[in-house]
């Protein structure tokens, strides 16, 4: 029986996980897939080695140094003790480059689904990943031009999110019910991000804006739901959700595809949900917030215009990006009214959601990737 190894960071990359795991299990059925993710991963059949523990910004990453130390000497325990044909790692460059090394030194081979985003910031790391990969399977379309010339063997297979979205059952009828919603209410998706830096700096701001565009629009009838990543632990946060809920948002576990899929509008931290709405046909304001130091050495070494995927995927600003100090209740409001009351603005940003999805269209990235794995093995 062959093993397989998949090691992920954060809630995105454990979706992509728990996914090509259903679609690896489909392909090759004896496989034995071990990994390092969440309960998504875990739900899928995958056995766990260890659980994420992922950090973000300098000053966060310095924080939770011990436990991601704690976790690379268990996936290289990991790696000694099933010696797997393929270690799949998915995104989070800084523990996953150095595991490449590692299982790189021990003959096995390593696939990287989801490249880092070397087209933003620290580029050499694209020679680096290139030299410590068999394959590169990579989910956004430019991103295959940007390893050419490295030698590398890389395929750009699609965007996983697609697949989520496809695989849903529930119409929108069914889907209000879920959420106790009614399907006259309008609805507004708040997505706060996953990791706790996010949690801790945007679920205030989600707060204010929930109390200032009650107070602005009491006639308005809204209904708001905050879907909460599967791995956050929600008690750590649970002053500022107490205060949501009595603000009357319904806040859920998971189900941030099915909350987007009905909310009119969204308000999004920058990450993986931006292309889920932008798929979904979900007019949003993306926001963000880092801690004054990591957002200083961010601005020195990232090289990008804009943060959100719809935006860099699109080469333009399609939805309003709102940055630390911009990333309040009054201007999340202003750009919420815009999407409500101008319908020629709303009706741009959709159709070119539209434009962009049709680069995705056709591609099984899940499926793709199985195949590749089961290449590998063979």
């Amino acid at each position: 029986m062959n093993t397989v190894m998949v090691v992920t960071g954060e809630s995105s990359g454990e979706l992509y996980g728990s996914l090509l795991a259903d679609a690896l299990k489909t392909k090759c059925p004896n496989t034995h897939i071990i990994g390092i993710g969440g309960e998504r991963m875990k739900a899928a059949g995958v056995e766990m080695v260890a659980g994420i523990a992922s950090s973000f910004g300098i000053s966060e990453a310095l924080a939770a140094y011990k436990a991601v130390k704690a976790t690379f000497k268990k996936a290289v325990d990991a790696i000694d003790r099933f010696s797997p044909g393929v270690v799949v790692l998915i995104d989070y460059p800084d523990f996953n480059i150095r595991l490449a090394k590692v299982a790189k030194k021990r003959g096995i081979k390593v696939l990287y689904y989801v490249s880092p985003q070397v087209w933003a910031w620290r580029k050499g790391r694209v020679k680096t990943i290139a030299e410590v990969s068999d394959r590169i399977a990579v989910i956004l379309p430019f991103e295959e031009e940007i390893y050419k010339g490295t030698g590398a063997k890389c395929e750009f297979v699609g965007h996983p999110v697609l697949e989520e979205i496809e695989s849903m059952t529930e119409d929108k009828v069914s889907l209000h019910k879920t959420f106790g919603i009614n399907t006259g209410s309008p609805v507004i998706a708040l997505l706060p991000g996953s990791r706790p830096h996010e949690l801790k700096s945007l679920l205030p701001v989600m707060i204010d804006v929930v109390r200032n565009f009650k107070a602005e629009f009491p006639d308005y009838n809204c209904r708001f739901i905050m879907p909460v990543a599967p791995n956050v632990a929600i008690e750590k946060y649970q002053n500022h959700i107490s205060a949501l809920r009595d603000e009357g948002v319904e806040v859920e576990k998971e189900n941030a595809v099915k909350a987007l899929s009905i909310a009119d509008m969204a308000v999004i931290a920058s990450g993986t949900a931006t292309l889920q709405a932008a798929f979904l046909e979900t007019p949003m304001v993306v926001i963000y917030k880092l801690s004054p130091f990591s957002y200083f050495i961010g601005r020195l070494i990232v090289d990008v215009k804009y943060i959100s995927l719809i935006n860099l995927i699109s080469g333009r600003e399609v939805v309003k990006e709102l940055l630390q100090s911009e990333a309040e209740a009054k201007n999340i409001i202003s750009e919420l009214k815009k999407i409500m009351l101008d319908k020629g603005y709303r009706e741009q940003m959709i159709k070119r959601f539209r434009t962009a999805k049709e680069m995705f269209k056709g591609k099984s990235p899940s499926k793709r990737v199985a195949e590749m794995i089961c290449e590998m093995t063979a």
